[in-house]
């Protein structure tokens, strides 16, 4: 049985495309860095792998972050995939700048990319490409370094909440 049909005059305002985005699930990450000597990062939960040769990754970022042009300054970002008990930690991320990293145990490269200690994998990147995309700006990150680092499961954002893989 199926919901009906499409037409081409749905409304499609942002409330309800948000609601209908959200019926997918996705991982959320930490995306950091040490920029003049601050730790900079905010939380995505529009990651994805997009290339094995280039490595490559991306998420989506809005036109409106106040951190995106901090943090795109950066030689290298961080990016650590979060586990299915960092939901504080991805609310704190998305929270006050002077705040994002209290308590928070990280590591930094050389060359400046942030990840948290207790991830479930890191990886050291730049930025390959930014395209943008509507209000938001999809950033491609090439690799340079991975770290599996944990066998617990992924952070799920669903439906605006936050989950966990039932296993």
């Amino acid at each position: 049985m199926t919901a009906g049909p499409l037409t081409t005059n749905q409304d499609l305002d942002p409330a309800r495309l948000r609601e209908a985005f959200g019926i997918f699930p996705s991982g959320v990450v930490a995306v950091a860095s040490e920029v003049e000597g601050e730790l900079i990062g905010l939380a995505a939960s529009s990651f994805t792998s997009v290339s094995l040769e280039p490595a490559l990754v991306s998420f989506s970022v809005a036109n409106t972050s106040k951190t995106w042009p901090t943090l795109r300054r950066a030689a290298h970002l961080g990016v650590t995939i979060l586990a299915d008990h960092h939901g504080d930690v991805c609310r704190q991320l998305a929270g006050p700048v002077a705040h994002r990293f209290d308590g928070l145990a990280v590591t930094a490269t050389p060359d400046g990319a942030v990840t948290l200690d207790d991830g479930l994998a890191m990886f050291d990147c730049t930025i390959y490409r930014e395209v943008e995309a509507g209000d938001h700006t999809l950033v491609l990150l090439q690799l340079h370094a991975v770290t599996h680092a944990d066998t617990a499961q992924p952070l799920v954002f669903h439906r605006s909440g936050f989950g966990r893989i039932a296993g």
